[in-house]
């Protein structure tokens, strides 16, 4: 198996010309945004562009979610492509996504600017900023189960194969994500500790927390995610164990959603109740 790339900053065009790119560079299987593409179908792996949040966007394009690169490692093993073309903002990006999915050195990286002119590349960026479409480079009926609400129409691609006759190469779709994201973002773990803090005034829970410790989990240089502990003090006349599940719950879903971050483990310590 073989590998090769194309980079660019995003909405400069790289989903619009992968099947050009893969079809002139004889590759037969597409990485794009957390999708593994084969003969104009998504194989395995999730969208990138389905995510809510930026951040979870970006852990997604490249494989750090729990789970996603097993999956997508597994289907490159039944389905046997000679070559995959992968797709990242930077020669960074298609590396830790080679690396991520366990893939042979990346032999040959195309950049954009070699293959689109200025002109192409910031009316693709228009589209992009100013109306949030994004291309996927399958075929529209492919992406309704993954995409429902999300469609805004197909675009057909070709390939010129003589000045009289052209051939069908295959189908793009545009989709409009939730959202886009550009550039590198960090979350401080103060914000973290400003989540739990916000969390505890809600009504629902009235908890009063301390001590509150984080871990961040590394593996390779990379992080795979968090694990958090902190002291509560409860308001007297609930279930202990069932409320402190429902603070386990929430936090773990507000952090996920708003940064991206994987929490893996929330260690509670109630330290006292409080009956006023």
């Amino acid at each position: 198996m073989d590998v090769i790339a194309l980079v660019g900053p995003s909405g400069t065009g790289k989903s619009h010309r992968a099947l050009m790119v893969a079809r002139q560079n004889k590759a037969d299987a597409i990485i794009d945004d957390g999708i593994l593409i084969k003969n104009n179908k998504i194989i395995a792996g999730h969208s990138a562009k389905r995510e809510a949040s930026k951040i979870m966007a970006i852990r997604r394009a490249v494989f750090v979610v729990p789970g996603h690169a097993e999956e997508v490692k597994e289907a490159i093993k039944t389905v046997k492509p000679e070559r995959i073309l992968i797709l990242g903002t930077s020669e960074n990006m298609v590396h830790r996504i080679d690396k991520a999915l366990e893939l042979p050195p990346i032999s040959k990286i195309i950049n954009i600017a070699d293959i689109a002119t200025k002109a192409e590349m910031a009316k693709a960026q228009f589209y992009r900023n100013k109306e949030g479409k994004h291309i996927i480079p399958v075929p529209t009926i492919e992406l309704k189960s993954h995409f429902s609400g999300y469609l805004v129409d197909p675009i057909q691609s070709f390939f010129k194969k003589s000045s009289t006759k052209r051939r069908r190469l295959g189908e793009k779709s545009i989709v409009r994500p939730i959202f886009s994201y550009y550039g590198r973002l960090i979350i401080d773990d103060t914000t973290i500790v400003e989540i739990i803090k916000y969390i505890a005034k809600d009504k629902t829970f009235d908890f009063k927390p301390s001590h509150i410790h984080l871990t961040h989990i590394w593996e390779d240089g990379e992080d795979k995610g968090i694990k958090l502990s902190f002291q509560v003090v409860l308001k007297y006349g609930n279930h202990i164990p069932t409320l402190i599940r429902a603070i386990q719950k929430k936090i773990k879903e507000v952090i996920e959603y708003m940064t991206g971050m994987i929490v893996h483990d929330i260690n509670i310590i109630v330290k006292g109740l409080r009956f006023a």
